[in-house]
């Protein structure tokens, strides 16, 4: 077991250190044979407790920590003192609590670990990528989703959305790989002006050497992905497997089961090959440009 820490190199961010230290969490508990009940009776807390530590989808309380280590048999100074440390920085708020009058908490968890991740592979059917929208498409997108807002909490709602888009320029940038349904870039959204800019925008993200946008055309007819929108997310950290993420109205669904992943790579890997090749994307997103003037 390898010891989580953002100096090492390791994925950081409090979402991911979270999950990570609730993995090393789980895998002493395991090999000293306590059950969650026995663990939670330990720090005065509940076995559902225990489960959404080791889950990571709680902060922690460093005296939890001390008192479980001690509960495992981990009495090793350095090896106490890191995973400690880890929980510290596992409990710093990120950027995006900024935003928390105006994100629902489900939400939160996934900022966290789309800032980690390295490589996101995503399709979308209805609308451009987040990642990708541009200030005025993406108004009329949450303007869709939150017509009743006042305009403030719309404007911090697009300042999140554009702060996430940081992820592509920052130094060791993720690597954004989009598979588009041609239909989500037809379907004219906020105008076509907006629409204009917005395609005018994939041009120059497409040109990205971290970014591969591929368009899966009418001519292809049916797909792959029956299912809807989705995002793979991998990660620096052997320790943090892959992940699926699905976004609905009220939630959303996370898979990290090696199987459920596998099937939605597997997915991935054939809209792929069905969508046009990456050296395509320019000359479709030319195409579209020249129709809407």
């Amino acid at each position: 077991m390898t010891t989580a820490h953002p100096g090492d190199g390791s994925a950081s961010g409090p979402t991911v250190l979270r999950i990570m230290l609730g993995r090393q969490l789980r895998q002493l508990r395991e090999a000293a044979h306590v059950t969650r009940e026995a663990a939670g009776y330990e720090i005065r807390a509940s076995e559902s407790k225990i489960s959404r530590m080791e889950l990571g989808r709680v902060g922690f309380k460093e005296r939890d920590i001390a008192d479980l280590l001690t509960l495992y048999g981990v009495t090793d100074q350095q090896e106490r003192a890191a995973l400690l440390s880890v929980a510290r920085d596992a409990n710093q708020p990120g950027w995006w609590h900024r935003y928390g009058d105006v994100q629902p908490k489900w939400f939160e968890s996934y900022l966290g670990l789309e800032a980690a991740a390295t490589l996101i592979r995503a399709y979308e059917v209805q609308f451009v990528p987040g990642l990708l929208q541009t200030k005025e498409y993406a108004t009329a997108v949450i303007e869709l989703a939150h017509g009743a807002a006042d305009p403030e909490q719309i404007e911090r709602r697009v300042a999140l959305r554009m702060e996430r888009q940081q992820v592509l320029t920052r130094p060791a940038p993720v690597h954004l790989w989009a598979v588009v349904d041609e239909a989500a870039l037809r379907r004219t959204i906020g105008g076509r002006e907006v629409m204009r800019s917005q395609i005018s925008a994939l041009i120059e993200s497409a040109k990205l050497p971290n970014v591969t946008l591929q368009v899966i055309p009418f001519r292809a007819g049916g797909h792959a992905a029956a299912g809807g929108a989705f995002s793979l997310l991998r990660f620096p950290d052997q320790d943090l497997p892959d992940l699926v993420y699905m976004e609905q109205l009220t939630g959303a669904l996370y898979l990290d089961q090696r199987h459920e992943v596998d099937s939605y790579l597997r997915v991935m890997e054939r809209l792929c090959v069905e969508a046009d090749p990456p050296d395509r994307t320019l000359e479709t997103l030319a195409g579209l440009l020249e129709e809407l003037d």
